[in-house]
């Protein structure tokens, strides 16, 4: 009987240190993405993103943040002879998350590794199959359940295969954490 009871009090107690420091979740938002760099003129191209977040608490006032999503990037073309620009990504930011206030206003930053799952694109603006980026921005922790971001995220590698232009997205997200 002893043998169980603390059997129970143990599983009891790694089940509440797993829910205060691992924290699931699932987001979606707004993309105004546009490409910087040189042979590329267009404006902001706004599209999604959506995908699932770990949150993992190290201290007090800091976690990590690794993160799975489907990203929807590019830029609008002002020309009429071209289609606007848009590589599909499967994103893994990676992101420090530095607690200003008590478990509500965060700053992230971190790097961001992207895949490109597939491109609607003309054969001269074909994108590169890896693009590696830097991310920042804030979160606000709405309840224990419902968060919003803001993040700028800059690509530091060349995001097309004959022009030379980097990623430029601002996202807009909200999420739902269990």
């Amino acid at each position: 009987m002893k043998k169980a009871i603390v059997i129970l009090m143990v599983l009891f107690g790694l089940n509440v240190v797993s829910a205060q420091t691992l924290k699931f979740g699932l987001k979606a938002g707004a993309n105004f993405a546009t490409l910087e760099g040189n042979n590329v003129e267009g404006s902001t191209y706004t599209s999604f993103h959506f995908g699932a977040l770990l949150e993992v608490k190290l201290l007090e006032n800091l976690s990590l943040q690794p993160e799975l999503v489907y990203s929807s990037q590019g830029t609008k073309i002002n020309e009429a002879a071209f289609d606007d620009i848009n590589y599909n990504y499967l994103t893994v930011p990676v992101l420090a998350k530095f607690y200003l206030t008590k478990n509500k206003l965060s700053f992230e930053a971190g790097p961001q590794f992207s895949f490109l799952v597939n491109e609607n694109v003309a054969d001269q603006f074909e994108g590169e199959t890896f693009d590696f980026a830097i991310a920042g921005g804030l979160g606000y922790n709405i309840t224990e359940h419902f968060l919003i971001q803001a993040r700028y995220v800059a690509g530091l590698t060349e995001a097309n295969r004959s022009a030379e232009v980097r990623n430029r997205t601002i996202q807009l997200s909200l999420g739902y954490r269990f």
